[in-house]
């Protein structure tokens, strides 16, 4: 199939768009077919060689269950958490898999139907009550889902899987099996938090979280401890650091994930809104979670800039034209200015585009769905630290414009800087963004991976060099990559010197030789492994 980058002009905001021209997309329907699992541990094929010294799990998460019963779930985003390991221990692979033992599964589980509604899916009333007890559970609020289908994230060591809500599940990394039901509000005052933390080299582990009360809702930075007092201890000794008010009191930004550098954390509110009227009102109106998003072009985008050993918000706002962002590259302090590379686009629609529905469509219903949704594409903004009351009026300060002083605050408006040439606009943009997290999160760093989109999936991988904005592309036709990790060798000396961990979806049928690789990709001096397996 060919791809055709086409510009289109917004005339009102003079965003350019970039969307496509793509036709002949191959149909991904089995990528949202719902699968058993595999609690023992099996054998796998390995075709080339493994590193010896690539010792652990590596440990994925994500849907694995579609339907309950003759009930369907809508959206990518509510399938039943599956939660992966792939044991990788002197150059051989095992592999299992297990259902989280969520609330949700074992209720879903046990109506044989969709009891507890999901992101994009709303449950309906029990039919095996009476009218009018059906009636009136149409007047009850929602009850949140903990089906924890997005990452594995750590704290104090220990290992949980999350999604965007008040629980965790903790789990036993070794069986899969969960151990624990851990609730943020139990600790602070939060009701949902992200499930994408940042941590410290010492374990001290941030995250952010909502709370909405009778004044309006905030967003909340978190700060978890890096060690346990007691081997029973989960989120003991969490705080809030600070709470930060949104800017509508009724309409929270949405939020995935936030970025930190060495002494700031940096939540961006964008203009991708949450109605929360219509959330506490969903079961009356029979509209899903995702109903009650919207994007508002009208509204500027604004980084928040938190001191993270005091709590304390930064009173210059720092303005930026509308855009959507799920996932941040990196952030890091340099010369007076604070840095932060995020993967960005110009509208935050794309969301509810990934219905199951889209998703199993085939043909130019198929190509219509992927080729108007904008494209995300790696972008940064350096925003000057050392302003003040006294800075001069409309200075101009690499790519930010003083645009107001007050006595009280300072507001700056910030233009961006591609990440990348004309190259990655054939490969359909760059999400899930990752680096050689453990060496140079918060500091200066050259090189980040992601995967391309010339799918509605990631269908590449990439590696991106910030010196010359360079790339360097793995691509197999029919193969599917998950988010890369970067995995450094054994006293590396070099930033890219290591290997790229991905699980790759083969959703159509491909030769046994081709379903299980080991490719490896000239980078310069270096030699970046990609261990390929069918899942």
């Amino acid at each position: 199939y060919k791809v055709c980058q086409v510009p289109v002009l917004d005339r009102k905001s003079k965003n350019i768009n970039y969307c496509t021209d793509l036709h002949g997309l191959p149909c991904i329907e089995k990528i949202v077919s719902s699968v058993e699992d595999c609690p023992e541990p099996i054998n796998t094929t390995i075709i080339g060689r493994i590193p010896e010294w690539i010792n652990g799990c590596f440990l994925r998460n994500g849907p694995g269950k579609f339907e309950i019963g003759n009930q369907k779930f809508n959206h990518w985003f509510d399938g039943m958490a599956l939660l992966h390991q792939f044991k990788i221990s002197n150059g051989q692979v095992t592999y299992r898999s297990r259902f989280l033992s969520s609330d949700s599964y074992q209720a879903n589980k046990e109506h044989s139907r969709i009891a507890v509604s999901e992101f994009g899916t709303v449950t309906m009333p029990d039919p095996c009550k009476n009218f009018f007890q059906r009636f009136l559970s149409r007047f009850e609020l929602p009850k949140s889902t903990d089906n924890a289908n997005v990452s594995f994230v750590t704290y104090k060591g220990d290992y949980y899987v999350s999604t965007e809500s008040s629980v965790m599940h903790k789990v036993d990394p070794e069986t899969l099996e969960t151990t624990k039901k851990v609730d943020w509000s139990k600790f602070i005052a939060v009701n949902a938090a992200t499930a994408h933390p940042h941590t410290e080299p010492d374990g001290t582990t941030y995250n952010m979280g909502n709370s909405y009360t009778s004044k309006g809702a905030y967003y909340n930075i978190i700060r978890v401890p890096p060690t346990k007092n007691t081997a029973e201890e989960t989120l003991d000794g969490a705080i809030v650091l600070c709470s930060i008010p949104s800017a509508d009191k009724a309409k929270p930004s949405y939020y995935h994930s936030f970025a930190m550098s060495e002494n700031y954390v940096v939540f961006i509110e964008q203009p991708f809104k949450i109605d929360l009227l219509k959330i506490v009102t969903s079961r009356l109106t029979g509209k899903s979670i995702s109903d009650c998003f919207s994007w508002d072009p009208k509204l500027n985008t604004t980084f928040h800039l938190i001191r993270k050993q005091t709590g304390e918000i930064s009173s210059v706002k720092y303005l930026a034209k509308p855009l959507s962002t799920l996932h941040q590259i990196n952030a890091y302090e340099e010369n007076g200015f604070l840095i932060i590379d995020i993967c960005a686009s110009d509208d935050g629609l794309a969301i509810n585009n990934y219905k199951v529905q889209n998703l199993r469509k085939s043909g130019e219903a198929l190509d219509e769905v992927y080729n108007n949704l904008c494209r995300v594409f790696p972008c940064r903004f350096v925003l000057p630290l050392n302003v003040n009351q006294l800075t001069p009026y409309h200075q101009n300060l690499n790519n930010c414009l003083i645009i107001h002083v007050a006595l009280s605050s300072v507001q700056v408006f910030c233009t961006h800087e591609d990440l990348y040439g004309a190259d990655l606009l054939q490969y359909g943009g760059l999400e899930f963004p990752q680096i050689n997290y453990g060496q140079y999160n918060t500091r200066p760093y050259r090189y980040f991976y992601g995967c391309g989109f010339r799918h509605l999936v990631g269908d590449t991988l990439i590696k991106m060099d910030l010196h010359g904005k360079h790339m360097k592309v793995w691509e197999q036709p029919g193969l599917y990559p998950s988010e890369p990790v970067f995995v450094p060798s054994p006293n590396a000396t070099e930033e890219d010197d290591g290997v790229i961990l991905s699980v790759v979806i083969t959703p159509n049928k491909v030769s046994q030789v081709d379903n299980l690789k080991n490719i490896t990709l000239k980078c310069e001096r270096k030699t970046l492994t990609y261990t390929v397996r069918t899942v």
